[in-house]
Protein backbone atom coordinates (compact mmCIF):
# COMPACT_ATOMS: atom_id res chain seq x y z
CA UNK A 1 0.00 0.00 0.00
CA UNK A 2 1.18 2.90 -1.17
CA UNK A 3 2.82 5.69 1.91
CA UNK A 4 1.90 8.78 -0.20
CA UNK A 5 -0.87 11.45 0.70
CA UNK A 6 -3.55 12.28 -1.60
CA UNK A 7 -3.44 15.51 -3.78
CA UNK A 8 -6.28 17.18 -2.57
CA UNK A 9 -7.89 19.70 -5.17
CA UNK A 10 -10.38 22.19 -4.02
CA UNK A 11 -13.35 24.33 -5.79
CA UNK A 12 -14.41 27.39 -4.07
CA UNK A 13 -18.49 28.06 -4.62
CA UNK A 14 -19.40 31.11 -4.23
CA UNK A 15 -16.26 34.25 -5.21
CA UNK A 16 -18.36 37.25 -3.48
CA UNK A 17 -17.39 39.46 -0.51
CA UNK A 18 -15.77 36.70 1.81
CA UNK A 19 -15.70 34.34 -0.83
CA UNK A 20 -12.93 36.20 -2.70
CA UNK A 21 -10.32 35.47 0.77
CA UNK A 22 -11.09 31.72 0.62
CA UNK A 23 -10.27 31.74 -3.68
CA UNK A 24 -7.13 33.67 -2.86
CA UNK A 25 -5.59 31.25 0.08
CA UNK A 26 -6.53 27.98 -1.13
CA UNK A 27 -4.93 29.63 -4.60
CA UNK A 28 -1.49 30.81 -2.57
CA UNK A 29 -1.56 27.09 -1.29
CA UNK A 30 -1.61 25.94 -4.58
CA UNK A 31 -5.02 23.77 -3.82
CA UNK A 32 -7.16 25.62 -5.94
CA UNK A 33 -8.33 23.86 -8.84
CA UNK A 34 -11.83 25.87 -9.66
CA UNK A 35 -14.23 28.87 -8.81
CA UNK A 36 -17.64 27.80 -8.83
CA UNK A 37 -20.19 31.55 -8.75
CA UNK A 38 -23.59 32.19 -10.37
CA UNK A 39 -22.22 35.36 -10.36
CA UNK A 40 -21.10 36.24 -13.97
CA UNK A 41 -19.03 39.35 -12.80
CA UNK A 42 -17.54 37.41 -9.60
CA UNK A 43 -16.36 34.61 -12.42
CA UNK A 44 -14.51 37.54 -14.80
CA UNK A 45 -12.70 38.68 -11.71
CA UNK A 46 -11.65 35.28 -10.91
CA UNK A 47 -10.35 34.67 -14.46
CA UNK A 48 -8.77 38.12 -14.27
CA UNK A 49 -6.29 37.39 -11.14
CA UNK A 50 -5.89 33.45 -11.27
CA UNK A 51 -6.62 33.02 -14.95
CA UNK A 52 -4.92 29.65 -15.07
CA UNK A 53 -7.83 28.60 -12.91
CA UNK A 54 -10.84 27.14 -14.23
CA UNK A 55 -14.92 29.03 -13.67
CA UNK A 56 -17.87 27.62 -13.67
CA UNK A 57 -21.57 29.05 -13.08
CA UNK A 58 -23.18 24.90 -12.83
CA UNK A 59 -22.31 23.73 -9.12
CA UNK A 60 -23.38 20.09 -10.78
CA UNK A 61 -20.08 20.40 -13.02
CA UNK A 62 -18.03 20.35 -9.81
CA UNK A 63 -19.77 17.62 -8.12
CA UNK A 64 -19.35 15.19 -11.12
CA UNK A 65 -15.73 15.88 -11.52
CA UNK A 66 -13.73 13.16 -9.94
CA UNK A 67 -10.67 14.85 -9.95
CA UNK A 68 -12.41 17.80 -7.36
CA UNK A 69 -12.40 16.02 -3.92
CA UNK A 70 -13.12 18.51 -1.29
CA UNK A 71 -15.34 22.14 -1.88
CA UNK A 72 -15.61 24.90 -0.01
CA UNK A 73 -18.98 26.81 0.43
CA UNK A 74 -19.18 30.37 0.94
CA UNK A 75 -22.88 31.37 -0.10
CA UNK A 76 -25.73 32.84 2.18
CA UNK A 77 -26.10 30.76 5.31
CA UNK A 78 -30.06 29.81 4.07
CA UNK A 79 -28.52 27.76 1.07
CA UNK A 80 -26.02 25.65 3.06
CA UNK A 81 -28.06 22.96 4.06
CA UNK A 82 -28.52 21.67 0.19
CA UNK A 83 -25.45 22.61 -1.30
CA UNK A 84 -23.44 20.62 1.73
CA UNK A 85 -25.80 17.79 2.12
CA UNK A 86 -25.21 17.18 -2.20
CA UNK A 87 -21.50 17.90 -1.81
CA UNK A 88 -21.31 15.04 0.37
CA UNK A 89 -23.69 12.95 -1.43
CA UNK A 90 -21.14 13.40 -3.99
CA UNK A 91 -18.28 12.42 -2.04
CA UNK A 92 -16.57 15.67 -1.38
CA UNK A 93 -15.11 16.46 1.86
CA UNK A 94 -16.49 20.25 2.36
CA UNK A 95 -15.50 23.18 4.19
CA UNK A 96 -18.72 25.49 4.67
CA UNK A 97 -18.96 29.18 6.36
CA UNK A 98 -20.55 30.04 9.11
CA UNK A 99 -23.18 28.34 10.60
CA UNK A 100 -23.13 25.40 9.43
CA UNK A 101 -26.86 25.37 8.43
CA UNK A 102 -30.00 27.31 9.73
CA UNK A 103 -31.87 24.88 11.75
CA UNK A 104 -30.39 22.45 14.52
CA UNK A 105 -32.58 19.62 12.84
CA UNK A 106 -30.27 19.72 9.34
CA UNK A 107 -26.95 20.44 11.13
CA UNK A 108 -26.92 17.00 12.58
CA UNK A 109 -27.94 15.57 9.25
CA UNK A 110 -24.93 17.23 8.08
CA UNK A 111 -23.20 16.28 10.80
CA UNK A 112 -23.93 12.50 10.65
CA UNK A 113 -23.79 12.26 7.24
CA UNK A 114 -20.30 13.08 6.68
CA UNK A 115 -19.15 10.64 10.10
CA UNK A 116 -20.84 7.50 7.59
CA UNK A 117 -19.04 8.77 4.44
CA UNK A 118 -15.72 9.19 6.82
CA UNK A 119 -15.40 12.65 5.11
CA UNK A 120 -14.21 15.86 7.11
CA UNK A 121 -17.21 18.51 7.56
CA UNK A 122 -15.66 21.29 8.94
CA UNK A 123 -17.32 24.47 9.69
CA UNK A 124 -15.49 28.73 9.24
CA UNK A 125 -15.17 29.07 12.63
CA UNK A 126 -12.51 31.33 11.62
CA UNK A 127 -11.46 32.62 15.49
CA UNK A 128 -10.85 29.02 16.56
CA UNK A 129 -7.45 29.69 14.40
CA UNK A 130 -6.65 32.51 15.25
CA UNK A 131 -3.27 32.57 17.11
CA UNK A 132 -4.82 34.65 19.91
CA UNK A 133 -7.45 32.74 20.93
CA UNK A 134 -4.96 29.54 21.27
CA UNK A 135 -2.81 31.54 23.07
CA UNK A 136 -5.87 32.38 25.82
CA UNK A 137 -7.03 28.89 25.32
CA UNK A 138 -3.27 27.66 26.83
CA UNK A 139 -3.53 30.44 29.68
CA UNK A 140 -6.65 29.26 30.76
CA UNK A 141 -6.30 25.62 30.81
CA UNK A 142 -3.04 26.28 32.80
CA UNK A 143 -5.14 27.78 35.70
CA UNK A 144 -3.13 30.81 35.66
CA UNK A 145 -6.66 32.47 35.87
CA UNK A 146 -8.35 30.04 37.98
CA UNK A 147 -11.56 29.20 37.67
CA UNK A 148 -13.67 30.60 34.56
CA UNK A 149 -16.79 32.63 36.30
CA UNK A 150 -17.59 35.21 33.32
CA UNK A 151 -17.11 36.01 30.12
CA UNK A 152 -18.09 38.71 28.15
CA UNK A 153 -17.92 38.80 24.04
CA UNK A 154 -18.27 42.08 22.31
CA UNK A 155 -18.37 42.16 18.37
CA UNK A 156 -19.79 45.37 17.46
CA UNK A 157 -19.23 47.16 13.73
CA UNK A 158 -21.39 48.92 10.88
CA UNK A 159 -22.83 46.35 8.24
CA UNK A 160 -24.71 48.16 5.15
CA UNK A 161 -25.22 44.85 3.53
CA UNK A 162 -27.63 42.87 6.05
CA UNK A 163 -28.60 39.33 5.46
CA UNK A 164 -32.11 38.21 5.50
CA UNK A 165 -31.94 36.85 9.22
CA UNK A 166 -30.60 38.37 12.43
CA UNK A 167 -27.07 39.87 13.67
CA UNK A 168 -26.94 36.92 15.79
CA UNK A 169 -26.65 34.57 12.76
CA UNK A 170 -23.98 36.37 10.96
CA UNK A 171 -22.10 37.21 14.23
CA UNK A 172 -22.55 35.68 17.17
CA UNK A 173 -21.00 32.04 15.69
CA UNK A 174 -18.01 33.13 16.04
CA UNK A 175 -18.80 34.17 19.63
CA UNK A 176 -20.41 30.88 20.68
CA UNK A 177 -17.41 28.36 19.29
CA UNK A 178 -14.52 30.48 20.57
CA UNK A 179 -15.77 31.29 24.13
CA UNK A 180 -16.86 26.93 24.02
CA UNK A 181 -13.15 26.56 22.79
CA UNK A 182 -11.48 28.66 24.93
CA UNK A 183 -13.38 27.04 28.03
CA UNK A 184 -13.27 23.67 26.85
CA UNK A 185 -16.87 22.81 27.08
CA UNK A 186 -20.42 23.00 25.58
CA UNK A 187 -23.13 25.48 26.39
CA UNK A 188 -25.40 23.80 28.43
CA UNK A 189 -27.95 26.46 28.03
CA UNK A 190 -29.17 29.65 27.21
CA UNK A 191 -30.11 31.67 30.66
CA UNK A 192 -32.00 34.96 28.57
CA UNK A 193 -31.68 36.70 24.78
CA UNK A 194 -33.29 39.86 23.30
CA UNK A 195 -33.15 41.29 20.37
CA UNK A 196 -33.63 44.99 18.76
CA UNK A 197 -34.48 45.95 15.38
CA UNK A 198 -33.52 49.46 14.50
CA UNK A 199 -35.61 49.64 11.42
CA UNK A 200 -38.52 48.39 13.00
CA UNK A 201 -39.09 45.07 11.18
CA UNK A 202 -37.95 41.38 12.27
CA UNK A 203 -34.44 41.52 11.63
CA UNK A 204 -32.76 42.75 14.65
CA UNK A 205 -29.74 44.09 14.11
CA UNK A 206 -29.08 44.33 17.73
CA UNK A 207 -28.88 41.32 19.61
CA UNK A 208 -27.50 39.86 23.89
CA UNK A 209 -27.16 35.94 24.48
CA UNK A 210 -26.24 34.89 27.85
CA UNK A 211 -25.14 30.96 27.84
CA UNK A 212 -24.33 28.95 30.92
CA UNK A 213 -21.59 26.32 30.41
CA UNK A 214 -21.28 23.24 31.91
CA UNK A 215 -19.11 24.42 34.65
CA UNK A 216 -21.30 27.21 35.93
CA UNK A 217 -19.42 29.74 33.68
CA UNK A 218 -22.09 32.04 32.39
CA UNK A 219 -21.26 34.04 28.80
CA UNK A 220 -22.48 37.16 27.70
CA UNK A 221 -22.94 37.65 24.25
CA UNK A 222 -23.60 40.80 22.28
CA UNK A 223 -23.37 41.64 18.32
CA UNK A 224 -24.70 44.59 16.53
CA UNK A 225 -24.59 45.59 12.88
CA UNK A 226 -25.06 49.29 13.76
CA UNK A 227 -22.26 50.18 15.55
CA UNK A 228 -20.61 53.09 13.86
CA UNK A 229 -17.01 52.45 15.37
CA UNK A 230 -15.84 48.82 15.08
CA UNK A 231 -15.34 47.25 18.89
CA UNK A 232 -14.47 43.46 19.10
CA UNK A 233 -13.49 41.90 22.59
CA UNK A 234 -13.36 39.24 24.36
CA UNK A 235 -12.76 39.05 28.67
CA UNK A 236 -12.61 36.30 30.53
CA UNK A 237 -12.42 36.72 34.55
CA UNK A 238 -11.32 34.13 36.94
CA UNK A 239 -11.05 33.60 40.27
CA UNK A 240 -7.37 34.62 40.12
CA UNK A 241 -7.05 36.55 36.82
CA UNK A 242 -8.68 38.21 33.95
CA UNK A 243 -7.73 38.10 30.84
CA UNK A 244 -8.75 40.61 27.57
CA UNK A 245 -8.57 39.80 24.06
CA UNK A 246 -9.14 43.08 21.50
CA UNK A 247 -8.89 41.88 18.05
CA UNK A 248 -9.07 45.17 16.78
CA UNK A 249 -5.46 46.51 17.92
CA UNK A 250 -2.61 46.03 15.90
CA UNK A 251 0.06 45.10 18.61
CA UNK A 252 -0.67 43.87 22.60
CA UNK A 253 -3.89 42.31 21.50
CA UNK A 254 -3.86 40.02 24.55
CA UNK A 255 -3.18 41.65 28.17
CA UNK A 256 -3.57 39.11 31.19
CA UNK A 257 -4.61 40.77 34.86
CA UNK A 258 -4.25 39.97 38.36
CA UNK A 259 -8.03 40.36 40.32
CA UNK A 260 -6.28 41.59 43.84
CA UNK A 261 -3.69 43.69 41.93
CA UNK A 262 -4.73 47.24 40.32
CA UNK A 263 -2.86 48.25 36.62
CA UNK A 264 -1.28 44.89 36.70
CA UNK A 265 -1.70 44.15 33.10
CA UNK A 266 0.82 42.16 31.05
CA UNK A 267 0.96 41.51 28.21
CA UNK A 268 1.39 38.54 26.28
CA UNK A 269 3.51 37.75 23.38
CA UNK A 270 1.89 35.76 20.66
CA UNK A 271 3.63 33.60 18.11
CA UNK A 272 3.25 33.83 14.55
CA UNK A 273 0.35 36.75 14.90
CA UNK A 274 1.07 38.40 11.75
CA UNK A 275 -0.07 34.82 9.48
CA UNK A 276 -3.61 35.43 8.98
CA UNK A 277 -5.87 33.37 10.83
CA UNK A 278 -7.93 32.27 7.44
CA UNK A 279 -4.96 31.11 5.45
CA UNK A 280 -4.07 29.02 9.18
CA UNK A 281 -7.74 27.47 9.33
CA UNK A 282 -7.44 26.37 5.07
CA UNK A 283 -4.27 24.79 6.02
CA UNK A 284 -5.78 22.85 8.67
CA UNK A 285 -9.28 21.94 6.50
CA UNK A 286 -5.88 20.64 3.89
CA UNK A 287 -4.42 18.90 6.47
CA UNK A 288 -7.72 17.42 7.80
CA UNK A 289 -8.06 15.58 4.40
CA UNK A 290 -4.76 14.61 3.89
CA UNK A 291 -4.14 12.69 7.08
CA UNK A 292 -7.25 11.69 8.20
CA UNK A 293 -8.73 13.87 11.50
CA UNK A 294 -11.41 15.35 12.26
CA UNK A 295 -11.60 18.75 11.71
CA UNK A 296 -11.66 21.54 15.18
CA UNK A 297 -14.50 22.97 13.85
CA UNK A 298 -15.99 19.89 12.54
CA UNK A 299 -19.90 18.94 12.43
CA UNK A 300 -20.14 18.60 16.32
CA UNK A 301 -19.00 22.18 16.90
CA UNK A 302 -21.42 23.09 13.55
CA UNK A 303 -24.22 21.09 15.38
CA UNK A 304 -24.22 22.76 18.91
CA UNK A 305 -23.67 26.27 18.21
CA UNK A 306 -26.92 26.14 15.47
CA UNK A 307 -28.70 24.49 18.37
CA UNK A 308 -27.63 27.45 20.94
CA UNK A 309 -28.65 30.28 18.29
CA UNK A 310 -31.64 28.41 17.69
CA UNK A 311 -32.69 28.37 21.48
CA UNK A 312 -32.10 31.87 21.70
CA UNK A 313 -33.93 33.15 18.29
CA UNK A 314 -37.17 31.31 19.77
CA UNK A 315 -36.37 33.06 23.28
CA UNK A 316 -36.41 36.53 21.44
CA UNK A 317 -39.20 35.93 19.02
CA UNK A 318 -41.32 34.52 22.34
CA UNK A 319 -40.44 38.09 24.33
CA UNK A 320 -41.25 39.91 21.15
CA UNK A 321 -44.85 37.94 21.34
CA UNK A 322 -45.58 38.44 24.17
CA UNK A 323 -44.85 42.65 24.63
CA UNK A 324 -47.22 42.60 21.38
CA UNK A 325 -49.78 40.58 23.23
CA UNK A 326 -49.62 43.01 26.06
CA UNK A 327 -49.16 46.19 24.63
CA UNK A 328 -52.70 45.16 22.03
CA UNK A 329 -53.75 44.07 25.55
CA UNK A 330 -53.39 47.44 27.10
CA UNK A 331 -54.84 49.56 23.83
CA UNK A 332 -58.01 47.23 23.54
CA UNK A 333 -58.48 47.82 27.70
CA UNK A 334 -58.03 51.67 26.82
CA UNK A 335 -60.77 52.08 24.38
CA UNK A 336 -63.23 50.08 26.80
Amino acid sequence: MSSAKPTTKVAVLGAGIWGKNLVRNFYNLNYLHTVCDMDEENRKKVNADYPEIYTTPDFNEVLNNKEINAVVIATPSHTHFKLVKQALEAGKHVYVEKPIATASKEALILKELAESKNLVLMVGHLLLYHPAVNRLKMIVASGELGEIKYVQSDRLNINYFKNDRSVMWDLAPHDVSMVSYILGEEPAQVISAMGVSSEGNEIMDITHIEIEYESGCIAHISDSWIHPQKRVNLMLRGTKGSAMFDDTLKENKLQVFKNDKPNSGSNIALDYIEIEPLKLECEHFVKCIENGKKARSDGENGYFVVKILEDAEKMMLGDKLKLLNQHNFASSRSKQ
